[in-house]
């Protein structure tokens, strides 16, 4: 539940945002004109803005409140963590954190953070108007562009939720101007990162449903179902499938034949490998020691890597080695899927 209601404030609600936003300005505007009252009121115009972000973070407009707030208060070190927390939100692109080294964020803080938004919008529509711009002819081509930014998604970070969330919506407009597989490449890139983005997961698998990619369609269908089991997307894929097969002369279909499901989890699988974070100090020691002792007990040995994946903080390969597990009949590997789960 704790888990929930976590994801549940990390979702945009852009109208709790604007009223907590407005509430901001307007404590920041009497502290201007109480200044026997300005600390207090400026507290509350801090809080707000803090409130704002925290229910909708796609609007640039939340992050440019908080950020005057900074200014006003001369809190440089406070505007010095809210662009980091931008930078983690644009996927902890390297190009944007250096831009933090050695500057007067009191000086420079605010006009970084409009260069970045100005560069990277928040809001897709806005993001996709940036790179498909042909009206500058000194630009690079939108093609090009493009390419930049697939080339850009394959090395940066959306293990943060809010990344993943904007990136995946970015992606929607390439798919929505007819960049098909780039977006199917893309977001199984964002997946492995982040496997619990079940909004991206319909996305793929209505896509996947639309070209006839029934295995495809029903492998990501039935992973919003296993993230989400008060929903039934594939079981409801599996009606429609049923449906269209009635009065043909076709086998009941329910479902792609193990092989072809263990086949999918294990690309994702070898694509969250790539992306794996190096175990931490100390890890890696106690890792041998349980090895060791599992040997001993003759445990099996995918037990041993999930234990060994979850103590260095790889949750997303746990999750797809167990799904896969799972998917083989290993009902030993849910209760491993579910610690996996809890981890992002």
């Amino acid at each position: 539940m704790a888990s929930e209601s976590g994801d549940l404030l990390q979702h945009p609600r852009r109208n709790l945002g604007n009223r907590y936003r407005t509430q901001a300005q307007k404590f920041a505007r009497l502290a201007a004109k109480d200044t026997s009252r300005a600390e207090e009121n400026m507290a509350w115009a801090e809080q707000n803005a803090r409130q704002a972000i925290l229910h909708d973070f796609t609007d640039q407009r939340n992050w440019q409140c908080l950020a005057d707030v900074k200014i006003i208060n001369g809190d440089g070190d406070g505007l010095s963590a809210v662009l980091e927390d931008v930078f983690i939100i644009l996927g902890r692109d390297p190009e944007l954190v250096d831009q933090l080294k050695d500057i007067d964020f009191l000086m420079v803080g605010v006009e970084l953070l409009v260069a970045a938004f100005t560069r990277d919008p928040l809001d897709p529509d806005l993001w996709w108007q940036v790179i498909s711009n042909t009206e500058n002819k000194q630009q690079d081509s939108v093609e090009q562009r493009i390419v930049d930014f697939a080339q850009r998604c394959r090395r940066l970070d959306f293990s943060d939720q809010r990344a993943n969330i904007i990136y995946g919506r970015r992606l929607e407009r390439l798919r929505e101007n007819g960049h098909t597989e780039l977006f199917i490449e893309l977001s199984r890139h964002l997946l492995a990162h982040r496997p619990n983005n079940h909004e991206l997961w319909m996305e793929l698998g209505r896509l996947h449903e639309r070209r006839g990619e029934v295995d495809e369609a029903w492998s990501c269908y039935d992973h919003v179902q296993t993230l989400l089991p008060h929903q039934t997307p594939r079981d409801n894929f599996l009606s429609r499938i049923k449906g269209a097969m009635d009065g043909e002369e076709k086998q009941p279909w329910s479902g792609p034949d193990i092989t072809k499901r263990s086949t999918f989890l294990q690309q994702m699988e070898s694509l969250s490998k790539r992306i794996s974070k190096q175990p931490v100090q100390g890890v890696a020691e106690s890792v041998v020691v349980v090895e060791q002792v599992d040997t001993d007990e003759k445990v099996h040995p995918d037990l041993i890597k999930l234990r060994k994946l979850l103590d260095s903080g790889n949750a997303s390969e746990a999750f797809f080695l167990a799904r896969r597990l799972v998917a083989s009949g290993e009902d030993w590997a849910e209760e491993w899927l579910g610690k996996a789960q809890q981890q992002f």
